[in-house]
């Protein structure tokens, strides 16, 4: 349900479901202090993409050397969209860093439906399993892998709803969005899946 009462200094739309409160604002992901923040990443952890770029300049050198460590690690040296690892925040504010590999929606949306909600799920399993408080979300595939941002804003939102109702959920989760734009489409969102 949403919370009119508050109204944080930082311009969050604020709401309140099962223990947690959910913000929705515009800003930059690289400067969260939440404990974790999302990196929507490609299938090789390589950089690419402007959030993941913006996260790996902010953390430094060491988050693309673990990055290239962790995918030599495995076989095959690729991760499947929808896939999670996490490693630590190095230079940014946040401890951790919760890579997800994002999926392209053009080229079968229902699958990208689908890889987009392991997304979500795998980085809230991932923050609940090391007993972190609070986690920020950018929005996940809606830059230049084309989902349509009203899509992908539903299947996160709703995809949290799910997961607050299942199991326990970091006590703080963000949705940190690029523009009043994007706010607009998240809160409209927000209000359908979390009133």
């Amino acid at each position: 349900m949403i919370d009119t009462s508050v109204t944080p200094p930082t311009g969050a739309h604020v709401f309140r479901l099962r223990g947690s409160t959910i913000e929705l604002v515009v800003g930059d992901i690289t400067l969260e202090t939440t404990d974790a923040i999302v990196n929507p990443t490609d299938p090789l952890l390589s950089g690419a993409g402007l959030v993941n770029l913006a996260i790996q300049r902010v953390a430094g050198p060491e988050l693309a050397a673990v990055c290239r460590a962790e995918l030599r690690a495995r076989r095959p040296a690729r991760l499947d969209a929808g896939d999670v690892v996490v490693t630590s925040g190095f230079a940014l504010p946040s401890r951790f860093v919760i890579h997800c590999v994002a999926p392209r929606y053009e080229h079968d949306p229902a699958a990208a439906e689908v890889a987009l909600e392991r997304c979500y799920v795998g980085a809230l399993r991932a923050a609940s399993a090391l007993s972190l408080g609070s986690l920020a979300f950018p929005a996940v595939a809606t830059g230049l892998l084309g989902y349509p941002a009203g899509e992908a804003a539903t299947v996160a939102l709703q995809t949290l709803r799910h997961e607050l109702a299942a199991r326990p959920c970091p006590a703080r989760i963000r949705y940190v969005v690029f523009g009043p734009s994007m706010l607009d489409v998240y809160l409209r969102a927000a209000k359908l899946a979390l009133s």
